[in-house]
């Protein structure tokens, strides 16, 4: 009896842009190896669980799900996935019309090829989006509150701490007289490359 073909997808945030998606993958991989199963490919997107234009790996996921190129997916967890538990709902239909499996790393109980798995499948995605949701609400609510109180929004600017921006200063001077690039001074100073740019821009 061959092996399953399983393929791995991993999904890391557009806000989090320096998570590594091998710490998903990694694990992922052994997984599949202790479910005897042969990963056949690996896709990865970077971007927001509800920006599905972007999220090229997806869309090649699901062409090959539906070419019978894979007979099951692995995911670290479900949110990785999907934006909704309408997606989810319609992507399960899909997969088990192609007779391609859903698994979850995080969430062991999930597993769509059992009744019992597609129906906590249904659970932890719907409890998923409410979490989402609430969390959104909390946030509104907070800046809400912020804005009557008329306390600013956002990060603090630089120029309100004083030692940072002596820092910012000197970055700027040591790029404009050519002793340091903005690379070296964005690292030597502790700034990014794009606040030096943007500083200078604005006239330091």
């Amino acid at each position: 009896m061959s092996a399953m073909r399983l393929a791995l997808y991993a999904r890391v945030s557009t806000r989090d842009k320096d998570q590594n998606p091998d710490t998903q993958l990694l694990p992922l991989r052994e997984y599949a190896q202790n479910q005897e199963g042969t990963v056949v490919s690996e896709y990865v997107d970077q971007a927001s669980a509800t920006d599905l234009n972007h999220r090229v790996a997806w869309h090649r996921l699901m062409d090959d799900a539906r070419l019978h190129k894979i007979d099951g997916i692995l995911v670290w967890r479900m949110d990785r996935a999907f934006r909704s538990v309408l997606h989810a709902a319609q992507t399960l239909e899909q997969l088990k019309h192609w007779g391609v499996g859903l698994k979850s790393h995080q969430e062991a109980w999930l597993d769509t090829t059992s009744p019992m798995g597609e129906m906590m499948y249904y659970i932890t995605i719907a409890y998923a989006q409410l979490e989402r949701n609430l969390i959104g609400e909390r946030v509104k609510a907070g800046m809400d509150r912020a804005k009557r109180e008329g306390k600013a929004l956002g990060r603090p600017r630089i120029t309100e701490n004083p030692g940072r921006a002596r820092q910012l200063t000197q970055a700027i001077q040591a790029v404009q007289s050519g002793s340091l690039s903005y690379r070296k001074a964005a690292h030597q100073y502790g700034f990014s490359v794009s606040v030096l740019q943007r500083a200078m821009k604005e006239g330091g």
